[in-house]
């Protein structure tokens, strides 16, 4: 499995690469994925996110992770992603603003390493086809999340 880390040039230092990658490793790892995947994982300020929250969500306001999948259906319009030649299967994006991580791990009184797992968790459940807003899968997906997170618990201190 291949997990490709970019951090925006000013947030470096705050975010080891190979941390975010183990994160994202364990989420794929607990969920059964094979090593036949890729993802990408960005560190970026709030206001990036915030266009593309506006560009692709329709939504003109702040978040703290987007995750944006080349594996779910995007719709009748688009045919499904099709799987490259050498099998590799590219999950798509998880996009982080690291200020609102920043500002809720000091509103729920935890380190910035957790909130920031919570949130890779958070993001590659929903590559995987997880989506809270469905209300039947809702449940299932804090579930997933809380299991993960509980998993790697030690490591965020």
């Amino acid at each position: 499995m291949e997990i490709n880390v970019l951090i925006d040039d000013d947030l470096e230092g705050h975010l080891e690469a190979s941390w975010l990658q183990g994160v994202a490793e364990q989420v794929l790892t607990a969920r059964d994925i094979g090593s036949g995947v890729e993802l990408g994982l960005v560190i970026t300020g709030q206001e990036r996110v915030r266009q593309l929250n506006r560009s692709y969500r329709g939504r003109d306001e702040p978040t703290d992770v987007l995750a944006f999948s080349t594996v779910e259906e995007t719709g009748a319009d688009f045919p499904p992603f099709v799987t490259p030649p050498d099998g590799v299967l590219h999950l798509g994006e998880v996009i982080i603003a690291y200020p609102q991580a920043v500002a809720q791990a000091e509103e729920h009184g935890h380190s910035i390493k957790k909130e920031i797992a919570i949130l890779i968790i958070h993001g590659v459940l929903h590559l995987l086809g997880y989506d809270h807003e469905k209300p039947e899968m809702e449940r299932e997906m804090r579930t997933k999340e809380r299991e993960i997170l509980n998993g790697i618990e030690g490591e965020l201190q």
